[in-house]
């Protein structure tokens, strides 16, 4: 193995330092919007099951 670093050789490997944290940016960039689809359906779930207790609820108690 090489003992020193040529300058191209340290620009390559920052070029690809900088390539891969870009790829993990956007890959961050993915995880938050699906995070964020995620927490919109769950609060719809949520909702519709409420609204159906709520209905169901009202069903007995006008039955009695």
């Amino acid at each position: 193995m090489r003992s020193t670093w040529t300058d191209s050789r340290l620009d390559d490997l920052n070029n690809r330092v900088t390539e891969i944290s870009n790829r993990l940016d956007a890959l961050g960039n993915r995880v938050d919007g699906l995070q964020h689809t995620m927490v919109h359906g769950f609060i719809a779930l949520i909702a519709t099951m409420m609204t159906g207790f709520v209905g169901l609820a009202g069903l007995i108690i006008t039955k009695l």
